[in-house]
C-alpha cells in the first residue's frame, strides 16, 4: 500500500468526524444546552445547529412541553388536629432551559418539597369539613404559592390539582353515618310533607264533597217542600171549591189512618186525640136522617098525643128507625175499620220493633 495513502485516509477521517461532530439536530419541542470548555454557551433551538468540535458539548437537554407530575400521599394535619393523606397532581412547563438546567439541581425535586410544605401551610389553617369543600381554594393558593417560587428557576405551574383526600378509617365511618343521617332525615321529612299534602287536599275533596251534597240536599228539599205545598194548595182550592160535607172530611180522615204504620222504619206509632171525634162526625153525619122523623119531646103544659095520632105518626117512625138503624150500622163499621186499622198499626209497630216475631199481613179493607 502507498505510503502517502494512508495519511490521506486518516486525514479523511478525521474530517468526517469533525464534522459529525460539529453537526447537531435538535427535536421539536427539545431545547439543548451547550456548554464551552465547561461554561454554558448557548442552547439550540429545534433543526439543524453548528457546534465547534471538541470545545462545545451538549450538557443538558430538555423537554419544554408541558409536564405533568402526581406526587404520592402525603400526611397533613388540619386545623382540627385529624390527619389526611393527601395526593396532588402538578401540571408544569419549562419556559427557560438554562435556568431549569443551572438555577436548581433537581427541579422536580424542588416542585414536590414546595408543593408539601405549601400544601401543609393552607391545610393546617382549615378543618376537615372545610378541607373536602375548598378543594378550588386550595388549588388557587397552592399555584400562586409555587408560580412564584418557580419563576426564578425557568418553570411555569400551569396548574395544581387536589386528586384525593383520605381522611382517617374512623372519621370515614363517621362522616357515613352522618350522611345515612341527613338521608334518613331528608327522607323523613319528604313523607311528613307527603302525608300531610295527602290529608290536606283529602280534607279539601271531603269538604267540597260535603258542600255539594249540602247544596244538593237543600235544592232537593225546597223543590219537596214547593211541590208539596203545591199539592197541599190544589187540595185545598178542590175541597173548598167543591164545598165537601163532614161525612167525606170524616171518611178521608179514617182512611188515612192505616197509612200510619205502613213504613218498615217506624219503631212507634200515634193514635191521634181527634179519632173519637171523626167517629162521632161519622156517626152524627149519618143520623141527621133518624133524628129529623122522631117527634119532638112533650113541652109542660102540652097535652099528649092520643092513640089516633100515635097511630097516624107510626109509618114515619118506623121509617126513621130504619134510617137510624142504617146510620148506627154504618158508625158501628166506620169504628170498627178504625178499630181494625189501629190493630194493624200496632201489630206492624211490634213487628218492625221485633224481627223474630213474624209480621201479620195486613186485612184488606172491603
Amino acid at each position: 500500500m502507498d505510503p502517502v495513502v494512508i495519511p490521506i485516509l486518516v486525514a479523511a477521517i478525521v474530517v468526517v468526524f469533525l464534522v459529525a461532530s460539529a453537526v447537531r439536530i435538535v427535536p421539536q419541542a427539545r431545547r439543548y444546552n451547550v456548554e464551552r470548555f465547561g461554561r454554558y454557551r448557548r442552547t439550540l433551538q429545534p433543526g439543524l445547529n453548528l457546534v465547534v468540535p471538541v470545545a462545545d458539548r451538549i450538557n443538558t437537554k430538555l423537554d419544554v412541553r408541558e409536564q405533568v407530575y402526581s406526587s404520592d400521599p402525603r400526611p397533613v394535619i388540619t386545623e382540627d388536629n385529624l390527619v389526611v393523606n393527601i395526593d396532588t397532581v402538578l401540571y408544569y412547563q419549562i419556559t427557560d432551559p438554562r435556568a431549569a438546567a443551572y438555577e436548581v439541581a433537581d427541579y422536580l425535586q424542588a416542585i414536590d418539597q414546595l408543593t408539601v410544605t405549601t400544601l401543609r401551610n393552607v391545610i393546617g389553617s382549615m378543618d376537615l369539613e372545610e378541607t373536602l369543600t375548598s378543594r378550588e381554594e386550595i388549588n388557587s393558593r397552592l399555584r400562586a404559592v409555587l408560580d412564584d417560587a418557580t419563576g426564578k428557576w425557568g418553570i411555569r405551574v400551569n396548574r395544581v390539582e387536589i386528586k384525593a383526600i383520605d381522611p382517617p378509617h374512623t372519621i370515614k365511618e363517621a362522616m357515613e353515618k352522618q350522611m345515612r343521617a341527613e338521608r334518613d332525615k331528608r327522607a323523613a321529612i319528604l313523607h311528613a310533607e307527603g302525608e300531610r299534602q295527602a290529608k290536606i287536599l283529602t280534607a279539601e275533596g271531603t269538604k267540597q264533597k260535603d258542600i255539594l251534597e249540602a247544596q244538593g240536599t237543600q235544592q232537593a228539599m225546597i223543590l219537596r217542600a214547593d211541590g208539596e205545598a203545591k199539592a197541599v194548595e190544589l187540595v185545598f182550592q178542590a175541597v173548598h171549591r167543591n164545598n165537601a160535607d163532614p161525612k167525606v172530611l170524616a171518611y178521608k180522615y179514617l182512611e188515612t189512618l192505616p197509612h200510619l204504620a205502613s213504613s218498615d222504619n217506624n219503631t212507634f206509632w200515634v193514635i191521634p186525640g181527634e179519632l173519637t171525634e171523626a167517629v162521632r162526625t161519622v156517626t152524627s153525619a149519618f143520623g141527621d136522617q133518624s133524628t129529623a122523623g122522631s117527634p119532638p119531646p112533650a113541652q109542660p103544659g102540652e097535652t099528649a098525643p092520643t092513640d089516633e095520632s100515635h097511630k097516624s105518626l107510626t109509618p114515619e117512625l118506623d121509617t126513621g128507625s130504619t134510617a137510624s138503624l142504617a146510620a148506627a150500622t154504618a158508625a158501628d163499621e166506620a169504628e170498627k175499620q178504625a178499630a181494625a186499622a189501629v190493630s194493624d198499626a200496632k201489630a206492624e209497630a211490634k213487628a218492625a220493633m221485633s224481627p223474630q216475631v213474624p209480621r201479620r199481613e195486613q186485612p184488606s179493607a172491603d
